[in-house]
């Protein structure tokens, strides 16, 4: 296919204009230079190097990181008539020797192949006799090994750059702080001077982090505003990602747990079901989301601490792709700061990067922390700026502070004369004056700390401590016993005793998820809410009969545009955002049929 970029966008892609930088991208590429690209999840990144691999003569090779990703996308590229394949090592017999003579044959506009699979010599010779528009490495903040899903075999592709001197590289991602952007800048050889970075605002999510305090049920209120749409749920382990999914088929939701240690065909199935039915909650492990390009998630909990704000970036940007309204939850506990902290200090790494990792676990303590918009410190991270969003927990309610200076005194202070060897529970306890044996078989009940903390309840207390310890003050011993210390800023503290402004516990109730967002479809009159419906009624008939997942037929969004504007004939419905020529040749007549059902 060779034509102009617009008339591809339309034709194909059913949209009249560039959003963004995305012209500015595609005309750079089309030139025949280089591009790192850095644009937010759903800010439309793929039409970059799908539109420019297109335009320009040859084929397109799109590096990916996952079988499941590239499926998506090649079913998702062919619904809209494009020309693509996926070249990985499922395909077998005849389906590789006709992928082979396609690619030879110049028949294919896309190719996307995983690293393992390109780097491999005969796949490298193939390319070689066939002529490239240009190479993408998608999500390639997995080069960097300062990013926060670094792939070994990603950092072999800096072989691309003699091997292919005169093809034009592309690097798209949505996730990369500073470091990480100079490592991949560098090692495919791309200038400063073909960076664009084009934000990582998504104005569409709403941000909520909340302390744990009784998790099924913050989880289960969370819920409530998510009737009958699907989202992810994240879990740190195996077993709590089995438990969860348990409970939650308990309380009458459809969920699925999904993690590594599963077998590969339940673990298949389960994405493949949360791709394809509506209202699926996938109970998950870091393991998945990646390979998964479904627009239509509504929402993503955390009910554990993520591993950085890189990771909680992209985990959460796996919600609301499609521009629509869409929520996250991250709830988060001490036990999550010691266990983060203890990865970290017992893993192999060498000490530059455990620093990294500290710096990006700090990182990730002060967005909990911050009585400040949500998003302006996330933003903030990557150098991105926000005004206060008022689409965050914080900017909708915001926390109440107090000056801890004492609070914190008297927490730093029992620490010390307990022995800087007991827990949260156990210091709480004594502060509180409790009655516990151990206190007694210490002797802990006839130090000066004991009892002088009563003028806060055992809440706020865990939550001071959460605080000393994201700010430093505590430490957490790595041990398995999560026995508190003072650092030497705390110790510094206790001789300084500068004002320390804490933020007052929420109060349980304020995590129900009260965003005040209704269903999507709720923005059209209710007149039009009736056929949105139907049409999506359609469109999941039409997706089960091809065993698509239905949103490659066509998202919400575009069956909200059909449902408000009502198109009459082939022309008009052509005008809706997302309908291309090829899905208007394929289910004009179906939906156009359907619309006209509902015209009176």
């Amino acid at each position: 296919m060779t034509a102009h970029p617009l008339h591809i966008l339309k034709t194909v892609y059913g949209y009249d204009a560039f959003r963004g930088r995305q012209a500015e991208i595609v005309d750079h590429v089309m030139a025949g230079n280089n591009a790192f690209v850095l644009m937010p999840t759903g800010g439309g990144k793929s039409l970059c190097y799908q539109i420019p691999a297109m335009a320009r003569p040859g084929m397109g090779l799109i590096v990916s990181p996952l079988i499941a990703l590239m499926a998506d996308q090649v079913t998702a590229l062919r619904q809209a008539g494009v020309r693509a394949a996926a070249l990985n090592s499922d395909l077998q017999g005849d389906e590789r020797h006709s992928l082979w003579r396609d690619i030879s044959s110049g028949a294919l506009d896309l190719l996307y192949v995983a690293p393992e699979t390109l780097l491999r010599p005969d796949i490298l010779d193939l390319l070689h006799r066939t002529p490239l528009s240009l190479i993408a490495i998608d999500e390639a903040h997995c080069l960097s090994q300062w990013g926060h899903d670094f792939r070994p075999s990603y950092r072999q592709l800096d072989a691309l750059v003699t091997e292919f001197p005169d093809t034009p590289r592309m690097a798209l991602t949505a996730t990369a702080d500073a470091p990480t952007r100079a490592e991949i800048l560098s090692h495919l050889r791309i200038a400063e001077s073909d960076a664009f970075i084009a934000g990582f605002d998504r104005p569409n999510i709403r941000y909520a982090i909340a302390e744990k305090d009784n998790p099924r049920a913050q989880l289960k209120r969370f819920l409530g505003a998510h009737e009958g749409e699907s989202g992810i749920v994240y879990c740190l382990s195996k077993r709590k990602t089995e438990e969860t999914a348990a409970w939650l088929c308990d309380q009458g939701y459809v969920a699925l747990p999904y993690h590594a240690g599963m077998d590969k065909a339940e673990r298949q199935t389960n994405q493949t079901r949360f791709q394809r039915e509506e209202a699926i909650i996938m109970v998950a492990t870091i393991a998945f989301g990646m390979g998964i390009d479904k627009p239509d998630v509504r929402f993503v909990a955390h009910l554990d601490l993520p591993g950085s704000i890189e990771a909680y970036y992209q985990e959460t940007g796996r919600a609301g792709r499609d521009g629509l309204p869409s929520d996250t939850l991250m709830l988060y506990g001490y036990e999550d700061i010691a266990l983060r902290s203890r990865f970290i200090e017992t893993s192999d790494a060498p000490e530059p990067r455990k620093r990294i990792e500290r710096q990006k676990l700090d990182a990730l303590l002060g967005l909990t922390e911050t009585a400040g918009c949500r998003r302006q410190a996330l933003l903030s991270y990557f150098g991105d700026h926000s005004e206060p969003c008022g689409n965050c927990d914080t900017c909708a309610e915001p926390p109440d502070m107090f000056d801890g200076t004492i609070a914190a005194l008297k927490a730093l202070s029992c620490i010390y004369k307990t022995g800087e060897r007991f827990g949260q529970a156990y210091i709480v306890d004594v502060l509180l004056g409790g009655a516990d044996e151990r206190i007694a078989q210490f002797g802990h009940d006839r130090i000066s700390t004991y009892g002088i903390g009563k003028e806060h309840d055992s809440r706020t207390w865990r939550a001071i401590l959460r605080q000393l310890i994201a700010l430093r003050l505590v430490n957490v011993d790595l041990d398995g016993h999560g026995g508190l210390s003072i650092s030497e800023a705390g110790r510094q503290f206790l001789r300084e005793k500068p004002v320390l402004m804490l933020r007052v516990p929420a109060k349980p109730q304020a995590t129900r998820g009260k965003s005040g967002r209704k269903p999507a479809s709720t923005t059209l009159p209710e007149a039009d809410q009736a056929l949105f419906h139907a049409l999506r009624e359609k469109r999941t008939e039409l997706a089960r009969a091809q065993n698509l997942p239905p949103y490659v037929i066509f998202h919400d969004k575009t069956l909200i545009e059909l449902a408000a504007a009502r198109p009459g004939s082939r022309s008009q419905m052509a005008k809706i955002p997302g309908v291309g020529e090829a899905k208007l040749d394929r289910y004009g007549e179906v939906f156009l049929a359907v619309i006209a059902e509902y015209e009176t």
